[in-house]
């Protein structure tokens, strides 16, 4: 009886536990905003950078991470930001296509001073944007 007793005690504490944590573990965490765009948490999201970017023009919905950007290790927090904050606020093909040159030879040059391999993304930003009509 009190083994009973003891099982169901800790199969119950068990259950609950399990219960908490679920609903813990299903809350966005830092980084991860509620749709497209800078959410709660993400660089770059301060007065002015909405959804849309700066003046709410630009690559909306447009990620820019160590994923898809060549160099965002060698970058300092404020060089990332200033690179968001640019890349969203493009408007045209060439103005993307000269931003992205110009940063994938600056990270080039760092990269070979300290001896690393940049990334290559899988797909190029500017031809993403200009797909889904971000950018014309």
């Amino acid at each position: 009886m009190k083994i009973s007793m003891t099982l169901k005690s800790i199969t119950l504490a068990t259950l609950l536990g399990a219960a908490l944590t679920a609903s813990v573990l299903a809350q966005p965490g830092p980084g991860m905003g509620g749709g497209m765009g800078a959410g709660p948490g993400m660089q770059g999201a301060g007065p002015g950078t909405g959804p849309m970017g700066p003046g709410g023009r630009g690559m909306r919905g447009m990620r820019f991470d160590k994923n898809n950007t060549p160099g965002w290790t060698l970058m300092t927090a404020e060089e990332r930001v200033a690179h968001q904050a640019k890349m969203r606020a493009v408007k045209t093909y060439d103005e993307c296509k000269q931003l992205q040159v110009e940063q994938h030879t600056a990270m080039e040059a760092r990269a070979k001073e300290k001896g690393v391999v940049l990334n290559t993304p899988g797909r190029n930003g500017c031809d993403v944007a200009k797909a889904r009509g971000l950018i014309q």
